[in-house]
């Protein structure tokens, strides 16, 4: 699903407008990436919740012809799914099911 795709739905899904919708969606990855960029926490309970980490400064190879680089220490995002969005991951959508008692 794109972007596009997921104004559609929450559109359809709200009755919201795709415009409002669009500004809702912004404004959501604005406030959740200035939050991380400050090194806090965005928790949402039974989503999940997005954090960063330190990764520290390396030696690496490289693929081409296996001499050694250095690679930059960097901070990286990483998302830890909650456990309401596990379990709906995990269980099979109605009309899957519904065919599955059919067979």
């Amino acid at each position: 699903m794109n972007k596009a795709e997921l104004i559609e739905a929450i559109a359809t899904e709200t009755g919201i407008a795709k415009k409002d919708v669009d500004a809702a969606l912004k404004s959501f990855v604005n406030v959740v990436s200035g939050t991380l960029q400050k090194k806090e926490k965005v928790q949402l309970i039974g989503f999940g919740t997005f954090e960063t980490a330190e990764r520290a400064a390396r030696t690496g190879r490289n693929p081409a012809n296996g001499e050694p680089l250095k690679i930059a220490a960097s901070t990286l995002v990483k998302f830890k799914a909650g456990a309401a969005l596990k379990e709906k991951v995990n269980t099979k959508p109605a009309k899957a099911a519904k065919k599955a008692k059919k067979k």
